[in-house]
């Protein structure tokens, strides 16, 4: 029997990021025991473990969902203890009441499930006396604020390397599809090569988005992130070049969509087919100079000339009647490509 999706991740968390939750865990029971010596510091283990994040910004977004969600906890669990007493079914009541607090209080959804395990903890674990509430959320505290310092001091993590990934193969990909359809456009292609170009050419707008989420996920890494200054410039330049790539994997799409909808095997023979072909060549050239620039390049397989392909814009002669409206739509796009590959200035 397969493990279900549901309870596993498509990769496994850094080996890094596992020894830091424990050291933090480790840390926070350690010394919560010895500020608290008479109780065990369930508290302080549990705010640090789940303080450790991905990002320091994260860790921080975390601390303070724990830290109010304890401090409601805490603050229901006590006073239902001294309206109540200390019945058995007054730990169910807590949760109930701790869940419509968070409800009208429009909380998160970890921050009101922390308000409701808090309460549970604080009445099934102790007592609801002031002075063992009062520990418990400086015991939170002290969890927090062990969690941060270890997430921020060893080794933060900076998320710059899957962003340059996500963004070459993308560069890479743009590349080829600019290529590919130079190819495809002055000779004869069967159906199913059509449609092979259809397909190959959407791949780009979920691998864009993936690259998009990537640096984002990088810029949010650097946020809090001591080691920010080095790599700030880096997903700033990353971030730039996406917004130059964006608009042509639209007009690769757009010209891909047009090619296969106006297609006729005659479409080869018209003389701006061919100088349209030679124009996509050099805007792939164009892209890979780009990528290798920013130096977000796959792999050194192949050598960029350093000098850009595109000089000046395409001039054609008017195009046959059955074929205006397809060189037009290409000839638009191939503009727009241009536009954001060549700096006129």
């Amino acid at each position: 029997m397969r493990i279900p999706a549901a309870i596993r991740a498509s990769q496994r968390s850094p080996l890094l990021q596992v020894v830091k939750s424990a050291a933090a865990t480790i840390a926070a029971w350690l010394i919560a025991g010895w500020v608290f010596p008479s109780q065990l510091p369930v508290f302080a283990a549990i705010a640090a473990l789940l303080v450790v994040q991905p990002s320091v910004n994260q860790s921080l977004s975390k601390a303070l969902e724990r830290s109010i969600g304890v401090i409601a906890g805490v603050v229901i669990a006590m006073g239902l203890g001294l309206l109540l007493g200390s019945p058995s079914w007054i730990v169910l009541l807590a949760i109930v009441v701790a869940m419509l607090v968070a409800w009208i209080f429009r909380a998160s959804p970890g921050t009101g499930n922390q308000v409701a395990i808090s309460a549970m903890l604080v009445l099934a674990l102790g007592s609801s006396s002031p002075e063992y509430a009062f520990a418990r959320i400086i015991e939170t505290l002290i969890g927090v604020a062990i969690g941060i310092v270890v997430n921020a001091l060893i080794v933060p993590p900076v998320l710059v390397a899957p962003a340059r990934h996500h963004l070459g193969l993308l560069g890479a990909e743009l590349a080829a599809s600019l290529d590919r359809l130079a190819d495809a456009l002055p000779n004869p292609q069967p159906p199913a090569r059509m449609q092979e170009l259809m397909l190959e050419a959407r791949l780009l707008r979920p691998m864009k988005d993936a690259a998009d989420a990537a640096i984002a996920a990088g810029e949010e890494s650097l946020t809090l992130n001591p080691r920010r200054s080095t790599h700030r410039a880096d997903l700033r330049e990353m971030r730039v070049l996406l917004e130059r790539l964006s608009p042509i994997v639209t007009q690769v799409i757009g010209m891909t969509r047009a090619y296969a909808d106006h297609y006729d095997d005659s479409i080869g023979e018209e003389p701006a087919v061919i100088a349209i072909a030679e124009q996509l060549r050099r805007a792939g050239h164009d892209v890979r100079l780009a990528v290798q620039i920013a130096d977000v390049a796959p792999e050194p397989e192949t050598l960029t000339s350093a000098i850009p392909a595109l000089t000046a814009p395409l001039v054609i002669r008017p195009p046959s009647s059955q074929h205006w409206i397809l060189i037009g739509s290409l000839m638009e796009d191939l503009r727009r490509i241009r536009g954001e590959l060549v700096d006129d200035e």
